[in-house]
């Protein structure tokens, strides 16, 4: 049981050495955090919400198409990099199929934008 524990002793200093700096690190931003608010740092954000409002109010649904279209073509990016890792084995097959899925979200991208999905009116 002893060799156990002393096999386990580095990760338990070194879970004790990062709870000892995160302590630190959030008592040293009480102590030395400057308060002086002024009416710039309470107006609203660049989301345009006052920052001392309710949690629940209703928000522009902008916000969601906005974060669901990122999304969207972040994952394309994501099939990216792993189809172009692999691209001399995966021969004709797989560039063809890499082909018809970007022309599938090129035939979305321009199918949002002339709904006007793009646009922050």
């Amino acid at each position: 049981m002893h060799s156990l524990l002393n096999d386990y002793l580095p990760v338990i200093i070194f879970i004790a050495i990062a709870a000892v700096i995160a302590v630190a690190l959030m008592a040293s931003a009480i102590v030395i955090a400057v308060r002086k608010p002024d009416p710039e740092k309470n107006s609203a954000y660049e989301c345009g919400f006052n920052a001392f409002d309710d949690s629940r109010m209703r928000f522009d649904i902008r916000f969601y198409l906005v974060a669901i279209l990122f999304i969207i073509f972040d994952l394309e990016v994501a099939f990216l990099f792993p189809w172009a890792v692999a691209f001399k084995e995966v021969g004709v097959f797989g560039f063809v199929s890499m082909m018809i899925f970007l022309g599938i979200l090129t035939i979305g991208f321009i199918y949002e934008w002339r709904k006007g999905a793009l646009e922050w009116d």
